[in-house]
């Protein structure tokens, strides 16, 4: 049976970025297909969080999942700490997956770069097998991936096939992944080479699935741009990649082709299109915005759902780990 698995961290506000890039494709999905929606908060500790944080970012997460259409009944949204089989199964995994493959992944060397490698997190180094773990325990066949996270899937694909090599049977599934179309990469508002992340230093840098609609509206304005106004096609837009930005942002949010927004807004002075920009940009997020804070100001309710779901999750996991164990000869007694 077809089942996916998506994980995303709390470590600040979901923005929309995460949105238009992985979120929307999510509440797609689950109309499909079984779905889990993990909170990786483990992921999150693999740098230094204060814990207070941690807390009220899983919340806020769990908030902006359901405000965006997630739905915690017909799938199962939890946090990955409730679930011990996943600390459980990534041991094993560790065993099982070889250091020169993690030594090859890119985003280590990336997360790495800015302090003393000797100083990193061995979680860090290997959290690459923990994203192995949170798919392979639920035996998922499917994940969605953006560019940034499909080297990590291809580590989890070759650990799967080593563990069945090793054992003899094909228990895990090699999962496939979801690609997550090229349109939907969101840049930063402030540097258009770089995606639009949580970890930005400025706040402006993204539009945060909370921001109230005066600050979507300031965000837009002091987004970059160039002096220049809309051209007439997407060719000449190449080498202008703050417009192109904000160009594609439309296009995404109004579910239409570059062709096509292009069409609708060439010759224009941008004030003129960020004023459009705004207001659909408020449109599609003031309705998610109001819902996550309804969520948030009933902290017992949001934990509610996440105990829930963590129960659901532990109890699918369960004879997983149990049969993993069963496999590799622990005695259980």
């Amino acid at each position: 049976m077809a089942r996916i698995f998506s994980g995303v961290q709390p470590t600040g506000n979901l923005h929309l970025g995460n949105y238009l890039g992985a979120i929307r494709n999510w509440v797609k999905l689950q109309k499909d297909y079984p779905c889990l929606f993990c909170i990786v908060d483990m992921h999150a500790v693999t740098v230094s969080q204060a814990p207070a944080a941690l807390r009220h970012n899983t919340r806020c997460v769990a908030a902006s999942l359901l405000a965006a259409g997630v739905e915690s009944e017909r799938n199962i949204l939890f946090s990955q700490s409730a679930v011990p089989g996943h600390a459980q199964l990534a041991w094993v995994l560790n065993c099982v997956a070889r250091f020169g493959w993690l030594s090859r992944m890119t985003q280590f060397k990336e997360k790495a770069a800015g302090q003393d490698r000797e100083n990193a997190s061995v979680g860090l180094y290997a959290y690459p097998t923990l994203m192995a773990a949170d798919i392979l325990l639920y035996r998922a066949t499917h994940v969605p991936v953006g560019a940034d996270q499909k080297q990590h899937l291809e580590l989890t694909r070759d650990i799967a096939q080593r563990f069945n090599n090793i054992f003899g049977k094909n228990f895990f599934p090699i999962p496939e992944p979801i690609i997550v179309h090229p349109a939907t990469r969101i840049m930063s508002l402030r540097d258009a080479s770089k995606k639009m992340s949580k970890s930005d230093p400025s706040d402006y840098a993204r539009i945060n699935l909370t921001d109230d609609a005066d600050t979507i509206a300031l965000k837009v304005r002091k987004a970059k741009t160039d002096p220049a106004p809309l051209p007439d096609t997407l060719t000449a837009l190449q080498k202008r990649p703050e417009a192109a930005n904000l160009l594609g942002l439309y296009a995404t949010l109004a579910d239409l082709s570059p062709e096509e927004a292009l069409t609708h807004h060439a010759g224009r002075r941008f004030a003129d299109f960020k004023k459009d920009l705004t207001e659909l940009t408020v449109s599609v997020l003031a309705p998610m915005t109001a819902e996550v804070k309804r969520l948030l100001a009933a902290p017992d309710h949001l934990d509610s759902i996440l105990r829930h779901g963590a129960q659901r999750a532990d109890t699918l996991a369960g004879p997983i780990l149990a049969a993993v164990y069963d496999l590799i000869g622990f005695l259980r007694v």
